[in-house]
């Protein structure tokens, strides 16, 4: 595959590939796996992102000493919305690649670069996110999880929660307070934890939609080698949000292309139970039409001047997709009418329900909405923090 060429062509190649390869045992996991759908399949899932490594398709972005292909923004973009145009899965290896791999090759050291990104580039070593705990959600700098260092090793103590696909992962990457008596962003360190060993359990947290994709993790004496620490001992708030600022990377055009889809399941569902015929249900979901796009166009503006170049702008970002996806769930099931009143194996119903209660959550995770108001007013506008 050639690094340099033409937009067009480079969306041919991947949609070539998605026809020929999403196809056999993998053509079930067309469409699925996304929020809300996680539980879907998940060893044949990782099967798919392994067949995905061996096309070239994993670390679009990264540096090619880094094992990726350097590939500009614009082809970036253009493979995100192609994949899910698609139909690809939800991505099993995500937050290995587009969260925790950046942030290695941005901080990490050479060594936890050539110890940790060629399992996350082949699809064999899966990663999962140890922030948020029972009295620190929103605020992330609450944290109380302690790490200590013993006998050459960190140590740790403590809970995390909401933490997506603990149980199908292998490492968990945790921000935990490593300066006794430390509060808010001081004395926190960032460290890279596996999870199969004794002093690691983790419990499955039954969501509304039925799944249990989030689970809580608690660390009662586990431990971590010292080379597993990125950055330096109390530089993990750095790191930490170092990290977050790649949540808002590329992948958010692949998060649209998803929504456009169950846009188009709540179309379909309105065309055939007559709910289309009324005009406020049809004002809806021209107005859904509208908000996807302006989201679409506000990331382009994002990212038009490169991933490192994201400005203020990308602070919007995560108010308005949460607020438009709990808006869609709503309006999924104002078009099923009582249909969606009760639990239904009807794919079309169930896969709509779906979209309702997982959306509930949207304003919640990675940031209430009251968190991220104040964060657009403090960070973007430059107003006074209130107390």
């Amino acid at each position: 595959m050639t690094q340099v060429m033409d937009e067009g062509a480079f969306r041919a190649e991947v949609a070539a590939w998605m026809q020929t390869h999403l196809t056999g045992r993998f053509a079930e996991l067309r469409d699925r796996g996304g929020p809300g759908d996680e539980s879907i399949s998940p060893a044949l899932r990782k099967e798919w992102e392994q067949e995905m490594a061996a096309g070239g398709w994993v670390g679009l972005g990264w540096p090619e000493a880094q094992g990726g292909r350097a590939l500009p923004v614009s082809l970036q973009l253009a493979f995100h919305e192609e994949y899910a145009r698609a139909g690809g899965p939800g991505r099993m290896g995500h937050i290995g690649e587009t969260l925790l791999a950046p942030t290695l090759i941005a901080l990490g050291t050479p060594e936890q670069q050539a110890r940790f990104l060629p399992g996350i580039r082949a699809g064999t070593e899966y990663w999962c996110q140890g922030y948020s705990e029972p009295g620190a959600g929103s605020d992330l700098a609450a944290i109380a999880t302690r790490c200590w260092q013993e006998d050459g090793k960190w140590k740790l103590q403590g809970q995390k929660v909401w933490t997506s696909l603990a149980h199908e992962s292998d490492w968990i990457f945790v921000v935990a307070r490593s300066v006794p008596g430390s509060t808010g962003r001081e004395g926190l360190s960032f460290l890279l934890v596996p999870l199969d060993q004794p002093g690691v359990e983790i419990r499955p947290i039954r969501q509304l939609t039925g799944e249990a994709e989030f689970n809580e993790v608690f660390f009662d004496g586990a431990e971590t080698g010292a080379d597993c620490l990125i950055g330096q001992a109390g530089d993990g708030w750095r790191v930490a949000m170092t990290l977050l600022g790649f949540e808002r990377g590329l992948s958010t055009l692949g998060q649209q292309m998803h929504f456009a889809h169950e846009l188009a399941l709540v179309v379909e569902a309105a065309q055939a139970n007559g709910a289309a015929r009324v005009p406020e249900i049809r004002q809806r979901i021209a107005d859904a039409w509208v908000g996807l796009r302006g989201l679409r166009a506000n990331a382009l503006r994002m990212f038009s001047g490169g991933e490192a170049a994201i400005g203020a702008e990308s602070l919007v970002y995560k108010y308005a997709w949460s607020n438009w996806h709990r808006r869609l769930g709503q309006l999924a099931m104002d078009v099923l009418g009582v249909a969606g009143d009760v639990q239904s194996d009807e794919d079309t119903v169930r896969r709509l329900q779906q979209v309702f209660f997982f959306s509930r959550s949207d304003t919640i995770y990675a940031g209430t909405n009251e968190i991220q108001l104040n964060i657009i007013a403090e960070r973007g506008l430059g107003l006074p923090r209130t107390r």
